[in-house]
Formats: C-alpha cells, structure tokens, sequence
C-alpha cells in the first residue's frame, strides 16, 4: 500500500503523520498554542506614549546664550519647570501664593585670553499684577444727638458711619529672588522643588515667569547674560 501523508491543523497545532502498512509512525510536530489577535495599533500607540506632564508644567524657553570679547561663551538654561498657583495662607483677596519647581543651569566654555574668577547665578521669578492695591483708608465719624419726646422722654444716641476708600494704582512687575549663588567653577546649578512665593496688594490678573542671570567674572571684568521662562497666567 502506498504511503498517504495526511496532515491535520486545529487551531495552531500541526502534526505530520505518516501510515504504512496500518502502522502509525510520527514524523514531526510543531508546539501547540492558541492563536492571538493582532494587537490593535491605537491601543498599542497609547500604551507606549510618554506619561503626562505633572499638573502646572511649563515649557521652557530657549537658553541664553553670550559670547564674550576676550572669547568665553556663557550659556544659562531652565527646565524641568512648573508652577502652580495655590490659596493663600492669609485667605486675603489682594495676596497671591504659588509653587514653584524647575532646575537652572550655566556653563563657561570657550579658550578666553583672560582668567576666569568664578562668578554667580541668580534665580528667581518676575510676578506682574494687573492692579496694586496700594492704599485702604478707613473713614468713620460719631456724633451725639438728643431727642425729646411728646412724653417728655429724653432718649440719647451716639450714631456712628463708616466708609471704606480703595486707592489701587497701575500693575507693576515685582521681582522675588530666591537664590544668589557663588561659584568658583564653570558649570553653576541651581535646584528648585516646591518653593513658596507669596505677595500682597495684588488684585485682578498675574502673570509668572522664572528667570536666571548668570555672571562670569574674569580678572578684570564682568560678563552677564540672562534666561526668562514662558510667562503664564497663574
């Protein structure tokens, strides 16, 4: 009897099997498994996406960047930044409160002709208010007064009137430092993590921005360059 090869599949599993004369002898078999859809695009695309950025992150701004006459090149940056405004501590209307982050860097490259004798790097944030409550001014006045009725009863009062007077005055920028860093080297760093900022007499909108100024001192000058952040309404 010729030899019949019958090859059989259900779901992945495959076995050749070869019969002659009514014996049974197995040739090769493959592992079984069942088989599995393919995985769908979008879901796989969400999956490997990058987790969120954390609640008041802000994108930061190109470094600043300087070229000295005696050929030093100054570079400061920020990243890594946020800030979040919070309610203040006083519940006062007029104050302002927020948390800050972010990490602030400068390098001094270059081959200069003169020696570098370290320098500093300032870090802060510039807070603008829409309208400064500058002045509150109480008024209020007393007075006697006697009144004599038909009954010839005599009653006195004291009346008393009060008055509230506002004097807010044009938005101004206020400037909040919080580190002044001394160096020595060439490479400074500045690391932030949730700093307090709080100011008063503030009213209406305010607007944020962090900003680094870095100060390269030779033997005889001084070279400056400065970073601001993306401002955001806060």
């Amino acid at each position: 009897m010729p030899a019949v090869a019958r090859t059989r599949r259900r779901v992945s599993c495959r076995l050749a099997v070869l019969t002659a004369a009514g014996t049974l002898f197995a040739v090769g078999a493959a592992p079984c498994g069942f088989a599995q859809p393919d995985p769908d695009p979008d879901v796989a695309s969400v999956a490997n996406a990058a987790p969120p950025p954390p609640d008041g992150s802000v994108p930061s701004e190109e470094p600043g960047i300087v070229e000295t006459p005696d050929g030093w090149e100054l570079t400061v940056a920020g990243k890594d930044e946020y800030q979040v405004a919070v309610a203040p501590l006083t519940t006062a209307l007029s104050s302002r409160e927020y948390v800050v982050a972010g990490t602030f860097t400068g390098s001094v490259k270059g081959s200069g002709t003169t020696e570098l004798d370290g320098g500093t790097l300032e870090v802060g944030y510039q807070i603008g208010c829409g309208i400064t409550l500058n002045v509150v001014k109480l008024n209020g006045s007393a007075g006697f007064r006697t009144d004599l009725g038909l009954d010839f009863d005599i009653g006195t009062r004291f009346p008393l009137r009060a008055g509230i007077e506002v004097y807010p005055q044009p938005g101004q920028v206020i400037n909040v430092q919080l580190v002044h860093k001394v160096f020595t080297g060439t490479d400074p760093r500045v690391t932030i993590k949730d700093s307090h900022i709080k100011i008063d007499g503030c009213i209406g909108q305010s607007f944020m921005r962090s900003y680094a100024v870095l100060t390269s001192s030779t033997n005889n000058a001084d070279d400056i360059v400065a970073y601001y952040g993306a401002t955001k309404a806060v």
